[in-house]
């Protein structure tokens, strides 16, 4: 089978690995869809982020879908050709977090595609996976490339739950990748009465106001669109930061109001904080990291069409175009969501 394989910063091959063979209670699948995330274009161009740093070659990849291609022993509820979300979250069930409810911050986690640990996580962008039977999520009804969309609505899903009571909040977000836009799906799904987006890009800004953003700040434009917000202790009951940019995140504090709810998605390293304003306002600092059981939450949202992803998916390129898709999904002057198609259907 052919893997996508990142070796060093722009050094990303697709190569061939050998197929494995389903155990009990796992699932030979036949990859449908790989979306290219923002983790994956840090390995590709910077061969990792913060303090994470490739030591060995790996696959990349953990947005996907698949079809069901055959059934270790005992393996029920699923069926040979089925399409499927395939959840990277491959928690111990065995260690204290996990025993605690807090699978996400499991401490023996295998996430597809994660260098963080030594030897690194494999990735799914490979045509057939193994996977547990229990990260399979059947996605009947949805298309292929809507189902790969379950992982990152599933990060925003998980933010909203730390986020708490939405109903009739004002919520900023900063940042219009994937994420925040799937922030502002969830928000609003969640009751948030106002949403107000900023970015620097004007294609993102043109996708946040057709995600339902109410107002939308261009700040490569105007760096100061958030000052008309600080006024009296500031407006916004919650935060989605999605950009992991210093700038965003100070410029976003001023504007929150007392007792709001600061929530970090984006993964831009470390940053420091105007501690006397989150102090004196009595903000609330909440990481974001991750999911678990939110990602199948997602995919029943997607079918039930109570949130569209669909109109995200700005490109798809096949396997071969590997590279290319990668670059595309680089450029976000052009690109929201790019992503590749490993198979156009179910195994005959």
């Amino acid at each position: 089978m052919k893997a996508i394989v990142i070796h060093a910063a722009e050094d990303l091959r697709l190569e061939e690995r050998e197929a494995e063979t389903p155990k009990q209670g796992e699932v030979l699948l036949r990859l449908a869809r790989g979306g290219v995330c923002g983790s994956d274009l840090h390995y590709y161009h910077h061969g990792g982020f913060g303090t994470v740093s490739l030591r060995e070659p790996m696959i990349l990849g953990h947005e996907v879908s698949a079809y069901v291609e055959a059934l270790g022993e005992g393996v029920t509820g699923l069926s040979k050709g089925q399409l499927v979300a395939v959840s990277p979250s491959r928690p111990c069930g065995e260690c204290r977090y996990c025993r605690e409810g807090l699978a996400n911050q499991c401490l023996n986690m295998r996430f597809y595609g994660s260098a963080m640990p030594f030897p690194h996580i494999q990735g799914a962008f490979r045509e057939l996976l193994v996977a547990q039977a229990s990260q399979c999520v059947p996605a009947d009804g949805l298309s292929a490339g809507e189902a790969a969309m379950a992982e990152p609505l599933a990060v925003t899903l998980h933010a909203t739950r730390r986020a708490g009571d939405l109903l009739g909040k004002r919520v900023l977000v900063t940042g219009c990748g994937p994420i925040g836009l799937l922030s502002i799906l969830s928000a609003r799904r969640a009751g948030a009465a106002e949403i107000i987006a900023t970015d620097l890009s004007e294609l993102a800004l043109d996708f946040a106001r057709r995600a339902g953003a109410d107002i939308v700040h261009d700040t490569a434009k105007d760096p100061d669109a958030l000052e008309q917000y600080t006024a009296d202790k500031g407006y916004f009951g919650v935060l989605y930061e999605c950009s992991g940019a210093q700038p965003a995140l100070r410029a976003a504090i001023a504007a929150m109001r007392p007792r709001g709810i600061v929530l970090q998605l984006g993964m831009g390293g470390d940053m420091s904080l105007p501690m006397l304003t989150i102090t004196s306002k009595e903000l609330d600092l909440r990481g974001c990291f991750r999911f678990h059981e939110e990602y199948a939450i997602g995919v029943e949202l997607m079918q039930k069409r109570l949130i569209d992803t669909r109109p995200l998916i700005t490109h798809t390129l096949p396997l071969e175009a590997a590279i290319k898709a990668f670059e595309t999904a680089s450029d976000r002057s052009s690109a929201i969501k790019v992503q590749i198609a490993f198979s156009e259907g179910a195994a005959s």
